[in-house]
């Protein structure tokens, strides 16, 4: 079980996403690049880690991306609270917890890839 928002977390979600079969298919034609920014992320994880898809399959990594298509900010307790599925996505941007800047309609497009992303994360096992 890795720590939420650690680079075992990423290598961990990385994997589970790869092998998941409602996932990879929704990213089957997709080229996207998502940055995430948690600035109260605490001491000893990753504030700033992106996704990138492409190819059919998708990595995460620590830091900011050279290009991200879409950046989404959000506080730490936003963060958790969609992690475990106790919030999401659409609900916390539209009450103003969750803010997207850049190619929104490129992530629109790429609605079908965040609710399989969501399922997929779902399974794991997180320390938070």
């Amino acid at each position: 079980m890795a720590k939420f928002l650690t680079t075992d977390w990423m290598s961990e979600l990385t994997s589970t996403l790869n092998g998941h079969d409602g996932f990879t298919a929704a990213i089957a034609s997709t080229d996207l690049v998502l940055q995430f920014e948690v600035p109260d992320a605490p001491d000893g994880t990753e504030p700033t880690y992106h996704i990138a898809i492409g190819g059919g399959s998708a990595e995460i990594a620590p830091g900011a991306s050279a290009s991200p298509d879409a950046t989404i900010s959000n506080d730490y307790e936003t963060a958790v609270a969609m992690s475990k599925g106790d919030l999401n996505t659409q609900m916390a941007f539209m009450t103003g917890k969750l803010k997207v800047t850049g190619n929104m309609a490129k992530l629109m497009m790429s609605q079908a890839m965040l609710g399989q992303f969501a399922e997929a994360a779902s399974g794991m096992s997180v320390e938070y």
